[in-house]
C-alpha cells in the first residue's frame, strides 16, 4: 500500500527520508467525530511497510466543529520514533504496520 504522491509531505527523522499524508477528507465516522484521525507514513526512497498511524484526536474537518488541534511534522516525528522502537521496518515488504495511539480519545455522542 504506498501513498499517492499528490499531498504527501516530506519529512527526515535521524537522517532518514519519509512521507507521510493525512486524509484530505475525513471518513464519515470521522466527520461525525466518532472515530479518531489517522495518517500514514512510508520511507521515502525505497517504500515497503506503510505506517498507518490512529491519532487521539478528531479530524481537523469534522462536521460538528469539534475542536481538534492540526497534525504537525512534530507529532509525525514522534510516530515514527514509536513505530521504529515498536520494530516498525519500513523498508521491508509487508502488510501496513498500525500504531495505535488514540487511548484518550472520547468520541462524540
Amino acid at each position: 500500500m504506498a501513498l499517492g504522491g499528490k499531498g504527501a509531505r516530506r519529512i527526515v527523522v535521524d537522517g532518514t527520508a519519509y512521507r507521510w499524508r493525512l486524509r484530505r477528507r475525513p471518513t464519515y465516522f470521522q466527520s461525525l467525530a466518532w472515530s479518531p484521525c489517522t495518517f500514514a507514513v512510508e520511507h521515502a526512497d525505497t517504500p515497503g511497510i506503510t505506517l498507518v498511524v490512529t491519532t487521539n484526536q478528531a479530524h481537523p474537518s469534522n462536521w460538528f466543529g469539534r475542536e481538534a488541534k492540526p497534525v504537525l511534522p512534530s507529532d509525525v516525528a514522534q510516530a515514527i520514533k514509536a513505530a521504529l522502537g515498536e520494530s516498525w521496518t519500513p523498508t521491508a515488504p509487508g502488510s501496513p504496520f498500525h500504531l495505535d495511539q488514540s487511548a484518550s480519545f472520547t468520541p462524540s455522542s
